[in-house]
């Protein structure tokens, strides 16, 4: 008796654990004739689903081969109906006694969804016109031993779909689409900078010192050399290196690990691309940044104009740039050009009711009065220049206003999508900075960098004037599938154990 007709039976739902012992028992009686399905080492394919429908006229009564996963199945006496799906979508096989032999019939009417097939046929069309493949051999290639949620609903529970991603993806079409475009996002990327003259390079993910971000790193140990590493924080003072060594242009996508907590935006690991370019500023890296967005929105969206969520987002226009000063002023009306002092500052947080910390100097308070009044107004791209040097401290001075630093911030929707510098390149100054972030380390500040005497040994033999950038790959995905959590572009976000 098949799983669905045990389910209609008296109007109950079935037992699950009956359910199982039958597909266990179907296996058994596989093996023992000799049929077991885990023997199959591979299986010929010659079309995807998608292409049989896209290139019909071509293939109409030609013979293909398909494999993929019965999602349902109808069975009407001597012949049936099944929908097989594979990696480009679903298509649908007629499955008679008379084109596939008795013996075969008689094993295919106790095949479950779930299971994985096999089909030969020739390609046609039904009398309703669904492009079809009529069978002449159907071979069982992996027997599922569990069920799939029930079809009509799906697989909604968000927890269980973080968890079980494959039965996630097996279910829910858009999932799967939402993942081929991240692939895409990352492939254009980098035909993007490849085409730019940018070499790709991998840099160590266990570090002595996780610098380059204000972030808490996770610790490990080595046994084999008793030392404690880090995971990385960021990708930032290795590339330098290489900029050092005479590599121009150089860039990495790879994963970094921040010890902090879980939200919409943010997950212990992510991806991040860091990119390098010698004899260039901050400037570059915004023109960079927007040719970079239009080509990936184009490739991978077909289009320079984003939806997401209720904002729509034009990239065909020029990006704006606003110093963060002028951003404050427009927002707050509040404007930082005329404080002098750090006192001042906090006086002006008092009367905001902003909340900051006894270590916090002008500049900081300048950054918690964008972030509470300036942030969640950038939906369109923007780029936000010129941060104070409390907050920036592997960046080059602004010559002419030396409190501030040749340093980017991009927005769009709200959200902070990539962070961009003129290096600093002076190894004096990059000395005395990480000493003062030493200094606030020692004061509570648990995402201070700490000095790193190998990259300032890197500084003193000399770094050219150079641009550098990094881009959350996540939010960049999000941005570019409408997805409303990070965890929906994480094939495998970070989950609390189901053990505690």
């Amino acid at each position: 008796m098949s799983e669905q007709k045990q389910q209609n039976k008296n109007g109950q739902e079935p037992d699950l654990n009956e359910l199982l012992k039958v597909r266990r028992n179907k296996l058994t009686e596989l093996q023992e004739a000799g049929k077991d399905p885990f023997q199959i080492t591979k299986y010929d394919v010659s079309h995807h689903s998608a292409d049989i429908k896209e290139h019909f006229e071509e293939l109409e009564e030609k013979e293909v081969t398909v494999a993929g996963r019965m999602m349902s199945k109808r069975v009407m006496g001597k012949a049936s109906f099944c929908n097989i799906q594979d990696l480009k979508g679903r298509i649908q096989s007629y499955v008679a006694r008379d084109n596939i032999g008795e013996d075969s019939y008689k094993d295919f009417k106790k095949y479950d969804v779930g299971d994985i097939l096999g089909i030969r046929g020739t390609v046609f069309k039904t009398k309703t016109g669904e492009i079809s493949i009529h069978a002449t051999e159907v071979t069982l290639l992996s027997k599922s031993l569990q069920i799939l949620p029930e079809k009509f609903h799906g697989l909604t529970d968000t927890d269980i779909r973080y968890r079980q991603r494959y039965v996630d993806l097996i279910m829910n079409e858009e999932v799967k689409d939402t993942f081929v475009k991240r692939s895409k996002v990352i492939s254009s990327i980098r035909r993007y900078l490849d085409g730019e003259g940018f070499m790709e390079v991998e840099t160590p993910m266990l570090v002595q010192n996780a610098g380059g971000a204000a972030a808490r790193p996770f610790e490990t140990h080595f046994n084999a050399l008793n030392e404690d590493l880090k995971l990385r924080i960021s990708l930032e003072l290795y590339l330098k290196r290489l900029i050092v060594g005479g590599m121009e242009r150089v860039y990495e996508i790879g994963r970094v690990f921040r010890n902090e907590g879980l939200d919409t935006r943010h997950n212990p690991e992510f991806t991040l691309m860091e990119l390098y370019q010698a004899y260039t500023d901050y400037h570059g890296m915004m023109d960079l940044t927007e040719n970079l967005y239009r080509y990936v929105a184009k490739e991978v969206t077909g289009s320079e104009i984003l939806q997401y969520g209720e904002h729509t987002m034009d990239l065909s226009k020029p990006f704006e740039r606003i110093t963060m000063v002028d951003a404050v002023k427009k927002y707050a009306n509040v404007d930082f050009s005329q404080i002098t002092t750090t006192e001042e500052a906090k006086k002006l947080a008092d009367e905001h009711h902003i909340q900051y910390e006894k270590h916090h100097e002008k500049g900081d308070i300048l950054n918690l009065f964008f972030e509470e009044y300036v942030e969640e107004h950038l939906i369109q791209p923007t780029f936000v220049m010129d941060h104070p040097i409390e907050i920036s401290p592997l960046t080059k001075k602004k010559p002419d206003n030396p409190d501030y630093v040749e340093r980017f911030e991009f927005f769009m929707n709200g959200w902070e999508m990539a962070n961009a510098y003129s290096e600093l390149n002076d190894p004096i100054d990059q000395r005395a900075r990480f000493e003062a972030q030493e200094a606030l380390f020692a004061a509570g500040d648990e995402e201070a960098n700490h000095c790193d005497e190998d990259f300032l040994n890197a500084l003193s033999i000399g770094m050219p004037p150079t641009g550098g950038i990094g881009f959350g790959i996540d939010r960049m995905v999000m941005m570019m599938t409408n997805s409303a959590a990070i965890r929906d572009v994480l094939l495998f976000p970070t989950m609390k154990s189901l053990d505690k």
